[in-house]
């Protein structure tokens, strides 16, 4: 099992939580392959720590669906499953859209100024090839306004969520596309306008149009 060993661990979180957060990162961008077995002992010796805490990451990794255990066998990541996109992307553009509209009464013109620099960037790396970095810009956008709707069991759940859908970008399943950058836009406008309906409509049309690109794409 190739473990990299080139990689920045967080600061000032539990073992187990470091291991979770570290080992779901590889399997979202195909450092570790869906169906690789995954030991105890190589991880906890790659990540400096023990394998009770590897232990546990992997469990919760079992419940969030990245990993497969199998008492007396091993564990294994799971396998990536492209027509998830149908179960994953309904529920969080749900979630989505009422972060939005929880947001909308309130919000600043100062956070609305850094979510337009945001989406900016967003262009600016989508527009010159660099999905990786659109795709930063694109999560860092739709977290500024889960941050803003100031619902810990809404990001917590999109949280999850997102980790998924990630995986599904990282596996071209979800491909960002420029029209993600006038939806963005027309979201700004809704908060300027502090119309939470219209804000939630654009947020959750701007996630959900992700599958219908997927199934038009696949006939093709």
């Amino acid at each position: 099992m190739p473990i990299p060993s080139n990689f920045s661990s967080p600061t000032r979180i539990s073992a187990k939580e470091r291991a979770f957060s570290q080992i779901q990162e590889w399997i979202i961008d195909g450092t570790l392959q869906p169906q690789e077995k995954l030991t105890d002992a190589d991880l906890a010796k790659a990540l400096g720590v023990s394998r009770t805490p590897i232990r546990e990451a992997l469990q919760l990794l079992n419940v969030h669906g990245f990993v497969e255990m199998f008492p007396g066998v091993g564990t294994q990541v799971t396998e990536v499953k492209p027509e998830d996109i149908s179960k994953i992307l309904p529920p969080l553009g749900v979630l989505q859209a009422l972060a939005a509209e929880l947001a909308a009464p309130d919000i600043n013109q100062q956070s609305i100024d850094l979510l337009r620099e945001v989406n900016k960037k967003f262009a600016k790396a989508l527009k010159a090839g660099d999905t990786f970095t659109a795709l930063k810009q694109d999560e860092k956008f739709h977290n500024i306004i889960i941050d803003l709707a100031q619902n810990s069991y809404i990001s917590n759940t999109v949280s999850m969520l997102q980790a998924h859908v990630m995986r599904l970008y990282y596996n071209k399943t979800i491909i960002l596309k420029e029209r993600s950058i006038n939806e963005h836009e027309e979201m700004l406008k809704a908060f300027e306008q502090r119309n939470k309906e219209k804000a939630g409509q654009i947020a959750r049309t701007n996630w959900l149009r992700a599958i219908d690109e997927y199934y038009s794409e696949e006939k093709l």
